[in-house]
């Protein structure tokens, strides 16, 4: 079976469902096998209901105490009744299944699993599942995969299809030397991905998320070795020249540049105009000002004749960062011209930027992936800048060095990674870290609470945007799941347009929406033309938008510590007090304390160390939390031992044979080039 073959060659997909699953990104069978579960429905052993804890999903094996008891509120119809184990005694409900009243018996064995809620004294299980005891023990040793879906796709569909293709064994042929799958204890490849699919038991399940994890990370680091082999042996071929014209818009800034930027920018200066080419992270804390830092850079080379790009991820960044460059160049009379270039923009658009480019006209290009396309040719390109580095891959960032004569590269990030990660992550580059914020910011006020505070945090809102202020709130979910007790965007924004007032315009935003929405969208809610912004993780990574002063965060439990601080930089951009509030859907004193180093401290850096000790092996069972660097399973935090083992097995490697030509690493050549072709094609080039 042809890993690159069409979904439509497997039975049962016909067109409909082959555009179902185009949706959710899967295209091919490579697609598919690499679309793994989110998490695992597990099926444990009953428990007694004095033991039960407020939160979490368990089974009870009890009887219902009385027949169940049917109302009607709303629209809805809602049968109840008590159940006993004899240890104590739980409500059960349902939601519109009033069949439910001939079929439950008083008296009779069942086993109920369902989320346990706690209403005063009295413990709840709303919508729980029902089984005879027979047939729930025979499903106690199943782990049942749980797929992310789009409106249309169910879970089955997705299983069947996997199955399909696993069933044509030897999918590939194994790839990874046996030396290094011997000294870091990983399994076959071929069983590693039935087993993330299907797995027989939970250390099987771990056995295949380890190879898959440590494959994720070798491969990476592969890219990042080689691409660094290349740089280490170029010379710097551009004549930079120290720039008054960059003394003079330091000197012309409304702002003194922090200790931390000045420090860097110096670093930055002199390697430009050193023997090497430089390659070089620049890693600060959100609003710690590493822009102004690449606009120095810009302008440096912008004096010298060069030209210089800066890759932003999305399409509003790009817009916001190039009316800013040009309002500093207009502002001290700099002649120096900027173009944008961003994927929406029209054919003539794009074709009279990509004349001002190749002639050399504009010094200054800012866009978002648009800069990487085939048709953009320039004319001398000598400084490549890529914003947000955990949103572009390495191929992305290679592809634009690509476009000039070994350019010189500055990385810009956000993200806060403990230095001994940073380091393997960043392998290719020199750190330089601005660790000091400017003395103008806020710092922002935390307050970690549960959900009984809700109807508070939307008065405040509502008084925030009445003092001319606006608001993100984040949700975990795009829409209902019946497996996820979680908020949802969609839904949540009808009750937030029902609880504010009307003059309150709130709308929502989500990674699955069309560019055009998010743009739209984005645009809106920049121009406070939207004053409520409910949103998924998209916003993590997105626009200036000082008028922001409250982040509030439903569920926070779902996401990392790292990522609810890189959330809570979406506000205290501005000059005014700036608020975050954490509400934690579920209790427990685990969850507080962890929720509670948010409330205590506002340094990224101390947050991402705090969260790599915090996280261990990580919950195989639950969301994956970071969402950086786009792995499809490797979590940077917990995971950070494997990211350690795969790091030293692509150094050994790159010692014994650094352009993989001896025969034993053929196939694993092959996988490599493989891997980087279909990153290549996914970007539409």
């Amino acid at each position: 079976m042809n890993l690159e073959s069409s979904l439509d060659s497997l039975k049962g997909i016909g067109e409909k469902t082959k555009l179902l699953f185009e949706k959710a990104g899967i295209e091919n069978l490579n697609d598919l096998i690499g679309y793994y579960p989110r998490t695992y429905e597990r099926f444990s052993a009953p428990v007694r209901i004095d033991c039960l804890e407020e939160g979490e999903v368990f089974a009870v094996e009890g009887k219902l105490i009385s027949p169940l008891a049917t109302r009607h509120v709303r629209g809805l119809t809602i049968s109840a009744a008590p159940c006993s184990d004899g240890t104590g005694e739980i409500t059960v409900t349902w939601f519109n299944m009033p069949f439910l009243r001939n079929s439950m018996k008083t008296g009779v064995p069942y086993i109920f699993r369902g989320r346990i809620k706690r209403k005063g004294q009295q413990l709840l299980m709303e919508q729980p599942a029902v089984f005879h005891i027979e047939q729930y023990h025979a499903l106690l040793s199943e782990l049942k995969p749980v797929y992310s879906l789009v409106k249309g796709m169910t879970g089955l569909m997705v299983q069947k299809a996997v199955k399909q293709v696993l069933a044509g064994k030897d999918l590939i042929r194994e790839y990874l030397p046996l030396p290094v799958r011997e000294a870091y204890h990983l399994s076959e490849y071929n069983f590693a991905v039935e087993q993330i699919h299907f797995p027989k038991d939970r250390q099987s399940l771990e056995l295949a998320r380890r190879r898959l994890v440590f494959d994720e990370f070798f491969f990476f680091l592969l890219q990042l070795r080689r691409m660094k082999q290349v740089r280490d042996r170029s010379e710097n071929r551009f004549a930079v020249r120290p720039s008054d014209k960059v003394q003079e818009l330091i000197a012309n800034l409304p702002y003194t540049l922090t200790n931390a930027q000045q420090k860097v920018w110096r670093t930055i200066e002199q390697e430009l105009q050193g023997n090497a080419v430089m390659a070089r992270l620049i890693q600060g804390d959100v609003g710690s000002g590493k822009t102004i830092v690449s606009i120095l850079a810009l302008v440096m080379m912008a004096d010298s004749g060069y030209q210089g790009a800066l890759m932003v991820p999305t399409e509003v960044l790009a817009r916001q960062h190039y009316e800013s460059f040009c309002e500093l160049m207009e502002q001290n009379g700099f002649p120096f011209r900027c173009v944008l270039l961003v994927g929406s923009m029209t054919a003539k658009q794009k074709r009279e930027a990509y004349e001002k480019i190749a002639s050399g006209e504009a010094s200054v290009i800012i866009g978002t992936h648009a800069l990487i396309q085939d048709k953009v040719v320039y004319r001398n390109l000598a400084l490549v800048i890529t914003d947000e580095q955990h949103r572009f891959g390495v191929r992305q960032r290679e592809l634009l060095s690509q476009k000039g004569d070994m350019p010189h590269t500055i990385v810009m990030s956000a993200t806060p990674i403990p230095r001994t990660l940073a380091v393997i992550l960043y392998g290719d580059l020199d750190i330089a870290v601005i660790n000091e914020m400017p003395s103008n910011r806020l710092p922002i006020k935390n307050c970690v609470v549960g959900t009984g505070y809700r109807k508070k945090a939307y008065d405040f809102i509502r008084r925030q945007t009445e003092l001319g202020h606006q608001a993100y709130v984040i949700c975990p979910m795009v829409e209902e799941s019946e497996s996820v007790d979680a908020e949802n965007v969609v839904e949540y924004t009808e009750i937030l347009r029902r609880e504010l007032p009307g003059q309150i315009c709130v709308e929502y935003l989500h990674g699955k929406m069309k560019p055009a929405e998010k743009n739209e969208i984005m645009e809106r809610f920049l121009k406070n033309e939207i004053q409520v912004l409910v949103s998924t993780t998209v916003v993590e990574v997105g626009v200036n938008v000082p008028n922001a002063t409250v982040m509030m965060i439903e569920n926070s439990e779902r996401f990392g510590l790292a990522q609810l601080h890189q959330l809570r930089g979406r506000v205290g951009r501005g000059s005014a007090q700036s608020y975050c509030i954490f509400l934690y859907g579920m209790e427990g004193k685990q969850i507080r304390e962890r929720l509670d180093i948010l409330n205590r401290s506002n340094d990224g850096f101390e947050i991402a160390n705090r969260d790599m000790q915090l996280r261990g092996p990580g919950d195989l069972f639950g969301v994956r939390q970071s969402g950086m660097l786009d792995f499809s399973l490797a979590d940077i935090y917990s995971d950070a031992e494997i990211l350690q083992q795969a790091n030293e097995a692509v150094g050994e490697l790159m010692r014994l044979d650094p352009e993989l030509t001896l025969p034993e690493h053929q196939d694993l050549k092959r996988q490599y080039e493989l891997l980087v072709k279909q990153k290549s094609d996914h970007l539409n080039l």
